[in-house]
This record gives structure tokens, C-alpha cells and sequence, in this order.
């Protein structure tokens, strides 16, 4: 295990953003590392790889969520894996791989009595891997399609995002199930994806085809299961298109994340309605015991090559801002994460 450093850098919220997020809006700043502050059950973690995820954005905003808001002056959170560099927790060696959100930081104190617990990363999976294909995003992905979603043989699933990290698992496994897939991604590269490597039935180009006139000749029927990562007109396509009975999950809104006030919509709520169909939004955190379970079938699918995916390594702390926003500009090629 490496020497500590001397000092433990970090990049902080500077200031709330109104509407798109900017580099701006963090600033960086060396603290003293906290190898001292430790109290009994805590440990040390040198971060080796950050995750960066959409939902960050409104981890930003003042305002009530499923977390609270970042402050201002603090750092800034994030998925992170890393090794434990000290312990007062047998259950945390020195030296074990653990994941959780430790942030924009060299280190972080974690296993704090009444917070989320780190994960330990299995050993025969790399860091990538413990923070990508195995990481919180496959986790949502999983929950939202099976748990949530019931996606089954037989139905047409639609996902938006569908290139994303959580959408491309997402499209894989309503795959594994026996469902028709049709995936929503941005430009012809990532709909090639979609069809090639992670086995869609068909992909719809939202930036250069109509969705909802490709959903009436893709789903004459309607969709069944329509798992949605992006809020805005393309869920008002998909509530358009749901069939008699069928299901719409809310996974995220990525198209409103940078708005300064509430887009208006879905104007087609009515349709809900005249389908009998159910919509449901979902947070991870809410579904904690399926983690273990959820693991053990991403790894298998992963091991056998039914399971595919992609990362997007950028490198370096200096980079970490505008790396974060590579989720917002279209750059991201898969998962995004950041080596240290």
C-alpha cells in the first residue's frame, strides 16, 4: 500500500448552480488528510476511481431529495472505490477494495455510525469493474427492470438512455428475459451499440429521427415496459406509446437536470388513463437487500458474455470537473469515471 499523502486534495461546491452546471461552480482546495480523526468502526479510504452520475446535478440544488444537497464549502459527492488505508473496523482490513460515495477527495472517512455502509468489492473484480458493470448503476438497472419493472418473455420494452450506464444494462436484461428491446440513444454510434453489442431489437436516433412516428411503426402494439432515464418529450413519446396495461418506470430525468425552472409536462398524462397503465418512479437506496442477489446474477452473466459494457476513463484530479460534465454535452462513451 502507497504512503499517504501529505495533504488531501479536494474539489468542493463553490456555488449553487441556476441552470447548467459549469466548471465554475467548484473550486479546489488541499486539506489535511484525516488519518487522525478516526473513531471506533471508522475507516480511512484512499480513493483510486470516481463515478460520476447524472444524479449529482441535483445533489447540487437547495432543496429537498432523497439525499440532502451537497453544501456549499463541502465536497463534492460521488461514487467512489478505493482501498482502505486505515481501520478500526475488522469487518474494513487494510488493504480491502470498498466502494461507496466518498466524493471529489483523495480521502475519505467512512463506516460512520448511522451511514451508508461501504461495500466491499469482490477480489476477483478490478476497481472498473466494481464501479462500472458491477457498480450502483447495473444495480439501478437491475432493480428498475426486474423488481419494479417485471419485465418479462414476451413484452416490448422500451428504454431511453439506452447507451448510458444504466440503460445499456437495463436493455440487456430485459433482453436476458425474453423481451423485445428497442432502445433511445443520441446519435448513430451509440444506436450502433445498442443494436450490436447490446442486443436491441431496434435503436431510435432522438437526434436525428422522430420518436414517436419510429414508435408507431416499431410498436404497432404499444409498449409493455417503458424504462425511462430522461423525463421531457421523450416520456411524453412513451406515454404516447404504452400499450393496454403496461408499465412506465422512472429511473431519471437527465433532460430537466440543467433547467432553471420546471419544464411543462407530460401533457399526456390522460393516456395513462385509457390504458390502465402504471407509472412508478424508484431510488436504489429504497431496495438495499436485492444487492447481494443482484450481484451474484450480474457477475454470472458478466462471466458467461451475456453481459456487456463500456467505461469512459478519463484521468487526473484536475480533471474532475469537466469531466463530470462530459454527462451533459453528449462526451461520455459508457460509464464515466475518473482515475486518480
Amino acid at each position: 500500500m502507497s504512503v499517504l499523502a501529505p495533504v488531501n486534495r479536494q474539489w468542493v461546491l463553490a456555488q449553487r448552480p441556476n441552470g447548467r452546471v459549469q466548471v465554475e461552480h467548484f473550486a479546489r482546495r488541499d486539506a489535511e488528510v484525516p488519518v487522525a480523526d478516526l473513531t471506533t468502526g471508522e475507516i480511512l479510504v484512499q480513493n483510486l476511481l470516481l463515478g460520476f452520475d447524472p444524479a449529482q446535478r441535483g445533489w447540487m440544488d437547495d432543496r429537498p431529495g432523497y439525499l440532502p444537497p451537497v453544501g456549499v464549502g463541502e465536497p463534492m459527492r460521488s461514487s467512489a472505490v478505493g482501498r482502505v488505508a486505515s481501520s478500526t473496523n475488522p469487518a474494513y482490513p487494510v488493504g480491502s477494495l470498498v466502494r461507496g460515495l466518498f466524493g471529489w477527495q483523495d480521502y475519505a472517512v467512512a463506516a460512520q455510525a448511522g451511514q451508508p455502509q461501504p461495500t466491499r468489492a469482490p477480489d476477483d473484480v478490478t476497481p472498473e469493474q466494481a464501479l462500472g458493470v458491477l457498480g450502483a448503476a447495473s444495480l439501478t438497472a437491475y432493480v428498475g427492470m426486474t423488481t419494479i419493472g417485471r419485465a418479462a418473455a414476451g413484452d416490448c420494452v422500451l428504454v431511453s438512455g439506452a447507451a448510458g450506464a444504466v440503460g445499456s444494462v437495463a436493455v440487456q436484461i430485459a433482453r436476458l428475459r425474453g423481451a423485445r428491446v428497442l432502445g433511445i440513444a443520441g446519435g448513430p454510434e451509440k444506436c450502433r451499440w445498442l443494436v450490436e453489442d447490446y442486443g436491441a431489437d431496434a435503436a431510435i436516433d432522438y437526434r436525428n429521427e422522430d420518436v414517436g412516428g419510429r414508435l408507431a411503426v416499431l410498436a404497432p402494439q404499444g409498449v409493455d415496459l417503458f424504462f425511462d432515464n430522461v423525463g421531457g418529450d421523450t416520456l411524453e413519446a412513451g406515454i404516447e406509446h404504452i400499450a393496454r396495461f403496461g408499465r412506465i418506470v422512472l429511473c431519471g430525468a437527465i433532460s430537466g437536470y440543467n433547467d432553471v425552472a420546471p419544464a411543462p409536462g407530460p401533457r399526456n398524462l390522460a393516456r395513462l388513463i385509457a390504458q390502465r397503465a402504471q407509472m412508478r418512479g424508484f431510488i436504489l437506496l429504497d431496495h438495499l437487500e436485492q444487492t447481494d442477489p443482484a450481484l451474484s446474477e450480474l457477475q454470472a452473466w458478466l462471466r458467461d458474455g451475456q453481459l456487456r459494457y463500456r467505461i469512459d476513463v478519463q484521468e487526473g484530479f484536475d480533471a474532475i470537473p469537466s469531466t463530470f460534465l462530459r454527462l451533459f454535452n453528449g462526451a461520455s462513451q459508457g460509464k464515466q469515471l475518473l482515475r486518480l
